[in-house]
Formats: structure tokens, C-alpha cells, sequence
């Protein structure tokens, strides 16, 4: 029996396999963080509307969009809930284990722009010395901030 689904298998080869494997395997959201970082070492917090009241505090977070390279999405989302532009850089944390998403955060520098604050998502914006953050931060951005492993 394995010996006919190999020869099958290789038979559908291209769009039909591809096809297969999509059907077959989980779909992911991919949730993109940007620790934003100015000359100073200040780092770019976010008070997120959407998030609960007691946990407001966090780094700019988005979803990828299909096509979008992660580093890509830290640009965009940075850009369009703060108005800043920022240059990515380093990978520094990435999780898979969750049922629908994969978590993925870069560092990423401020290189201009004017802070611009989208209120649908964001209520404000601060610049937080790593070493006085903010009462109400996602406890999982606080290691990211101090460049230490989230996962313990």
C-alpha cells in the first residue's frame, strides 16, 4: 500500500500535490512584534485599545499579510499605528505551539517620522527606558525589551 501512494504521490506532482498538502496541513496566522529602539535605548510602547484594560501596555504588533516578508510587516505596522519609520533588524524571538498563530518579534530602530497615533487601534504612545516600564505591560514583552528569552 505505501509503495502505491508513493507512485500516486509522485504522479499529482505541482498544483495538485501543492493542493493536497494545503488541505491536509493547519493554516497559521503569523502575529509580528517590533521591539522599537531609539539612539537613546528608549524602546517604543504602544497602549493598544483592543487589548484588556489591566494589559494595555505592549510593543506594535500586527498581523502579516499574505506575500509580506515578517521584517516587512514590523515596517508597516509601526508606520501605520505611529506614523515612525523604522529600519528592521535582528530576529529575536519566534514560537510556533499555538493552535492558529506563530509569533515572530525583530528588533527594529527608528529612523524618522513623527509620532502620529492611528486612534481605531492605539490611545497613545510613550518612549519607555528599558529599566522603568510601564504598570500594565504584556508580561511576554518584557523580556523581549531586555533581550532575554521569552520563553524562560
Amino acid at each position: 500500500m505505501k509503495r502505491i501512494i508513493a507512485r500516486l504521490w509522485r504522479i499529482i506532482r505541482g498544483p495538485v500535490q501543492w493542493r493536497v498538502l494545503w488541505l491536509a496541513h493547519s493554516k497559521f496566522m503569523v502575529g509580528v512584534t517590533g521591539v522599537v529602539r531609539r539612539d537613546d535605548g528608549r524602546v517604543l510602547l504602544l497602549r493598544h485599545r483592543m487589548w484588556p484594560p489591566e494589559r494595555q501596555w505592549g510593543l506594535p504588533t500586527g498581523y502579516a499579510v499574505k506575500g509580506e516578508e515578517f521584517a516587512q510587516t514590523v515596517v508597516r505596522e509601526v508606520r501605520e499605528e505611529t506614523g515612525l519609520e523604522v529600519k528592521p533588524g535582528a530576529l529575536v524571538h519566534l514560537k510556533s505551539g499555538y493552535k492558529l498563530r506563530v509569533e515572530v518579534a525583530y528588533e527594529a530602530h527608528l529612523v524618522g517620522g513623527e509620532m502620529k497615533i492611528d486612534s481605531f487601534e492605539i490611545l497613545e504612545g510613550k518612549w519607555f527606558s528599558p529599566d522603568n516600564l510601564p504598570k500594565g505591560l504584556q508580561e511576554s514583552h518584557r523580556p523581549l525589551i531586555l533581550g532575554k528569552d521569552p520563553n524562560g
